[in-house]
């Protein structure tokens, strides 16, 4: 996986701005813990080099990349730091050409189409829109990328917890970044342990984990059919039959046999199966590869690997 579908698959880049090398480390382990084993540590401190180089030091499952890098020397500084990703805050082509020339990932800052298209000509598929709120929003990303097939965006300023959804819901937003996860009043108090439940607050609420159904395992078609009818009869719920299964409603499954898991399964919806499953796994979760469900090229559904009290639990999307 690259750098790009690793970003992808976590949605939400932290932007940070530190001054004290000191708390690179215990920060980046609180938004490691909280979910996001992502930083993008921003040159607007002269401490930024050395957090960069102490994150990839000490937090080698941590993503660490250099923000608000403005000229050639600072990519430079912050490649020789550690840093995986370069992200700028506008289109700078010596900048730009250096990354390239450097093979680091760099999502510049592209706020209009004419940025776009010299993006495009460094072979550039994946920019910054900066700032995005500022600029419009989603309506003028959704606008700008329409004549742009390939190309997707990172959207960041002004996106907060209560937005990124709507950003994240656009097939061409990788990932949103933000700055509202670690706040510089937090940082300069230390306070790394509200930073991290902000963050698993946060990612939470981007992956919008929500039981959808249960399925209960019958011996036979008889036995489903009957057991969908007892469950509307109780709650006026409408009965489909289907070919494997039988819906009372869309919050019971009788199943016609033996499906996974020894009493059935449990159906778990999410925002996005790829962000919930890499956020899972990052919590030592496993899941089964031959389970996976996809659709148009998306991935819809997948079981994880363990049962909980004798059922399957697979995620689907919401």
């Amino acid at each position: 996986m690259d750098i790009a579908q690793k970003i992808g698959t976590l949605g939400i880049v932290p932007v940070i701005k530190i001054k004290d090398a000191a708390q690179a480390v215990p920060l980046c382990r609180a938004l490691q813990n909280g979910g996001l084993p992502v930083a993008e540590i921003t040159f607007r401190t002269d401490a930024a080099a050395q957090s960069i180089k102490n994150v990839a030091a000490e937090l080698p499952g941590v993503l660490v990349g250099a923000g608000t890098v403005l000229s050639p020397a600072q990519v430079d500084q912050a490649i020789e730091a550690g840093a995986k990703f370069i992200v700028t805050p506008g289109f700078n082509p010596d900048v730009v050409g250096r990354c390239v020339e450097r093979g680091i990932p760099i999502f510049p800052g592209c706020p209009t189409t004419s940025d776009i298209e010299r993006a495009i000509g460094f072979g550039l598929k994946i920019v910054k829109f900066f700032p995005a709120e500022a600029m419009g929003g989603l309506d003028v990303i959704k606008a700008v990328s329409a004549p742009y097939g390939d190309v997707k965006f990172m959207p960041t300023g002004g996106i907060t917890e209560d937005n990124m959804n709507q950003y994240l819901a656009f097939d061409k937003v990788v990932a949103c970044g933000g700055s509202w996860l670690a706040p510089e009043k937090l940082i300069d108090a230390g306070d790394f342990a509200a930073i991290e439940e902000i963050t698993r607050k946060t990612v939470r609420k981007m992956l919008g984990f929500e039981l959808k159904h249960v399925g209960v395992n019958c011996p036979d078609a008889v036995k489903a059919l009957a057991v969908a009818n007892a469950f509307a009869a109780l709650f006026g719920w409408s009965v489909k039959d289907g070919n494997s299964s039988a819906f009372a409603g869309t919050q019971v499954e009788a199943m016609k046999g033996q499906g996974l898991g020894k009493n059935g399964h449990i159906a778990v919806g999410c925002n996005s199966v790829v962000r919930a499953q890499a956020y899972l796994e990052g919590q030592g979760f496993e899941f089964l590869p031959d389970s996976a469900k996809v659709k148009d090229g998306k991935l819809v559904a997948i079981y994880l690997k363990e049962e909980i009290g004798g059922f399957a639990v697979h995620l689907v999307g919401n």
